[in-house]
C-alpha cells in the first residue's frame, strides 16, 4: 500500500535526535520530506501533541497487531522462538512479509538449529531471505566454541548478534532472583550472578572476533558495570531492558501473580534502581517491550510452573514516559531507546524523523491518563504485570509509510 497523497502535520512538537522542534512535518510518496505544507496536501493539525517517529520494537515473540498499533510500534524485530523456530530462510521470508503493509515485522534469524544451541543455522540464507540480525532466543548458548564460531560468522555477514544473557548451568528452572524474596516465598531461585557470568563469557568471545553484540536484557547492577567497562574498551556491544525490570524489584511477587513471573526474574530494589541509573547515563541502548503474551493455560499455574513473559507492547512507551517526568531523560533520548537505536541495530532507515527515512509516524498526547486492564487489551492476552496501573502518554494517530493506520 502505497501513500496516495502528500502529508502535511502541522503545528506540533517534533521529537528529533537534537532535540524538540516546534513546526511541521511533510511526508510524501512514503518518505519523510522537508519544506511547508503545500496545496493538496493532507493537513493534519497535532497542537498540543507530540509528533514522534514509529517505535521500533526490538525482541518481540509474537506478532500482534492490534496490540503494537495501540503502543504507537511501526516495525518489530520477531525472535526466531516459534514452533518450528525461525532456522529457515523460507520462514523468515513468509514472516518478513506477514504485516505489511501497517507494520514491518523484521525477523532475527536463529542462531542455530532449532535453537539447540549446537549447530549454526544458515544465517547468510536467512539474511538474504530478510533477517536483519541473528539471535540465541530465549536461551543462552552454552557451548562457547558454538558461540565463537556464530560470533566469527555473524562478524563477517555484519550482522548483531541478539543474546539473552542468563548462564542455563546457572539460572535453571528458577523462578526468582535468590534472595530475601525468593526465600519468603518458597520459589524456585538463582544467583543473579547467572546474568554477569553470561555477559563476560560473551563480551569476551565478541571482544576476540570484533563481532557486534547486543545483550536484550540487562537487569543487574554487575551486568550493566560489565558492559560499561566493555564500551570503555571499545568492544561493540549495546544492552537493552524491558519497562518491568526499571519500574519492578521482585516486591511486586509479594502475592504470587504470575503475570510477574518473566525472564530474566525481576531483580531486588537495588537492580532496579542500578538499571534506571544506566537509562540515564546512556549505558542501556534500547528499551523494549518483550511483548510476549500468555493466556490462561500458560499462566493459570502455580508461580514457579507459569510460563514467563509479558503482553508488553501496549505499555511500552507510557512506561518510558515515566522517565521522562521522573527526569531521567528527555523525550529526544527516550525515543533514540525505542525507536532510533533499534533501528540502527537492524540496519533500517527508520525510528527517527528525518528527510528520507521511511515515514513511520505517531502522534502523541504526553499527558492523557488511563488505566492498564489486563480484561481489555488489545493484545493476544493480558499477562501485564501493570495491570490496574494508573498512567499517562498515549499514541492518538498513527501512520505507516505516510498511509494512516486504524487504532
Amino acid at each position: 500500500m502505497k501513500q496516495v497523497r502528500p502529508l502535511a502535520i502541522t503545528n506540533g512538537t517534533l521529537v528529533t535526535p537534537s532535540g524538540l522542534i516546534e513546526g511541521a512535518l511533510r511526508c510524501e510518496q512514503c518518505l519523510i520530506t522537508q519544506g511547508e505544507p503545500q496545496d493538496g496536501d493532507e493537513i493534519v493539525d497535532a497542537r498540543g501533541k507530540l509528533v514522534v517517529p514509529g517505535i521500533v520494537d526490538l525482541g518481540v515473540f509474537s506478532i500482534d497487531k492490534p496490540a503494537f498499533h495501540f503502543g504507537g510500534i511501526t516495525r518489530a524485530a520477531l525472535m526466531p522462538d516459534l514452533s518450528p523456530p525461525l532456522d529457515h530462510p523460507a520462514r523468515v521470508r513468509f514472516l518478513a512479509q506477514s504485516g505489511k503493509p501497517d507494520l514491518w515485522v523484521h525477523p532475527l534469524a536463529s542462531a542455530t538449529q532449532g535453537l539447540e544451541g549446537r549447530q549454526l543455522a544458515e544465517i547468510a540464507l536467512m539474511r538474504e531471505a530478510g533477517a536483519k540480525a541473528i539471535a540465541t532466543g530465549r536461551k543462552w548458548i552454552g557451548d562457547s566454541g558454538v558461540m565463537l564460531r556464530l560470533l566469527q560468522y555473524a562478524a563477517m555477514l555484519d550482522m548483531v548478534v541478539v543474546t539473552h544473557a542468563e548462564d542455563a548451568g546457572v539460572a535453571g528452572n528458577a523462578a526468582a532472583t535468590a534472595g530475601e524474596m525468593a526465600t519468603r516465598l518458597g520459589l524456585p531461585s538463582a544467583p543473579k550472578e547467572a546474568e554477569t557470568l553470561a555477559l563476560a563469557r560473551d563480551i569476551a568471545l565478541a571482544e576476540i572476533c570484533g563481532a557486534r553484540i547486543h545483550a536484550r536484557q540487562v537487569t543487574t547492577r554487575a551486568g550493566l558495570d560489565l558492559v560499561r567497562q566493555a564500551k570503555a574498551r571499545g568492544v561493540a556491544i549495546t544492552a537493552g531492558v524491558t519497562p518491568a525490570h526499571f519500574m519492578l524489584s521482585d516486591l511486586a511477587m509479594g502475592d504470587y501473580r504470575t503475570f510477574t513471573r518473566l525472564s530474566p526474574p525481576l531483580r531486588e530494589e537495588e537492580d532496579r534502581r542500578a538499571v534506571v541509573e544506566a537509562i540515564g547515563d546512556g549505558t542501556i541502548d534500547v528499551i523494549a517491550s518483550g511483548h510476549d503474551p500468555r493466556g490462561p493455560e500458560d499462566k493459570n499455574l502455580p508461580f514457579a510452573d507459569a510460563a514467563a513473559g509479558m503482553a508488553g507492547a501496549e505499555t511500552l512507551l507510557a512506561m518510558t514516559l515515566t522517565l521522562v517526568r521522573d527526569e531521567v531523560i528527555d523525550l529526544p533520548r527516550a525515543f533514540d531507546l525505542l525507536a532510533r537505536n533499534p533501528a540502527r541495530l537492524l540496519g533500517v532507515e527508520a525510528g527517527s524523523l528525518e528527510t528520507g527515512y521511511e515515514a513511520d509516524i505517531a502522534l502523541v498526547d504526553p499527558e492523557e491518563p488511563w488505566v492498564v486492564d489486563s480484561r481489555q487489551m488489545a493484545a493476544a492476552a493480558g499477562n501485564t504485570p501493570f495491570d490496574r496501573q494508573p498512567v499517562q502518554g498515549r499514541v492518538k494517530a498513527l501512520w505507516k509509510g505516510g498511509v494512516r493506520v486504524d487504532l
